[in-house]
């Protein structure tokens, strides 16, 4: 027992003991600051965006596994102001080597602040357009309607122009239409809001809008607005467009494609493009 007891006291004085000691303190610290980042992110759950809650949960575990791991540090002997000031001066010297970094860091941190999106948004950045899955320090990640992984610099973020489309709960489908010149334009107007009446997807409030773009080289433009929920637009612009082509169709209505009329010197009548073809073959085969 005297054995024991000497064992022990011995081990207690000895800096194995001091270390274990600093280790379970790390270990028990780890588990307290994840559990009680979970619980508050439970509690804020119908309070916060999912960013929101995201960050906070963050926050609180890392700020709680630090203050753990500087008293572990302590507990073995450690200088913490010695530890602060070699970090000051390790924290200047990668600040000078990684410009880019910084940059990207304070632009991350603009962007939680303003929070022009959140996880689960579908946003539009340049060429790239997706689902948001992660707003980080330094980039943020998207997966593409292809099931691409693009990660976006903060910096590019900031000075680049970035469109949320689901922002808003509805949406506005923007249909460019041609039709000819004979054509009644108001009959085709009516045509265009009974269709739109009919879609039940397509939103009564706001109105759908009839807008005349302009004279074409072969139609006249049109431009038809109609409104749904965001989860429905392409929906319903893959319905209209076909309701549209099968109504004209029935009715009579033409879609006009591109003419090209070519003229002969001083001739007042228009070649057809498939007959000046032929006359140039014939011309060519007369000169072998």
């Amino acid at each position: 027992m005297e054995i024991m007891n000497e064992f022990l006291n011995m081990l207690k004085t000895s800096q194995a003991y001091t270390f274990l000691q600093a280790l379970l303190l790390f270990i028990v610290g780890y588990f307290i600051a994840k559990t009680i980042s979970t619980m508050v992110g439970k509690i804020a759950t119908n309070k916060m965006t999912i960013h929101g809650l995201f960050l906070l949960k963050r926050t609180i575990f890392y700020t709680l596994l630090i203050l753990f791991a500087l008293s572990a540090l302590k507990h073995i002997g450690i200088d913490l102001s010695i530890l602060l000031g070699a970090a000051g001066i390790f924290t200047v010297a990668i600040g000078f080597a990684s410009q880019t970094s910084a940059s990207n860091l304070i632009s991350g941190l603009f962007l939680m602040i303003e929070r022009p999106f959140s996880i689960g948004d579908v946003i539009r950045v340049n060429d790239n357009s997706g689902e948001v899955i992660s707003i980080d320090l330094l980039s943020v990640k998207l997966r593409t309607f292809d099931n691409l992984f693009v990660r976006i610099p903060n910096e590019s973020m900031i000075k680049s122009a970035v469109t949320t489309l689901t922002k808003f709960p509805i949406r506005r489908a923007d249909l460019k239409i041609g039709i000819a010149y004979k054509e009644d334009i108001e009959n085709v107007r009516n045509v265009l809001l009974k269709i739109a009446e009919k879609n039940v997807i397509c939103l009564e409030e706001p109105a759908p809008l009839f807008i005349l773009t302009g004279f074409g080289d072969s139609s006249v433009d049109i431009q038809f607005s109609i409104w749904s929920k965001r989860e429905n637009f392409l929906a319903l612009k893959n319905e209209m467009y076909q309701s549209i082509k099968k109504t004209f169709d029935e009715q009579g209505i033409e879609i006009p494609f591109p003419h090209v009329s070519l003229y002969s010197g001083s001739q007042s009548a228009p070649f057809n493009l498939a007959v000046a073809s032929k006359l140039n073959n014939i011309d060519n085969e007369i000169d072998k």
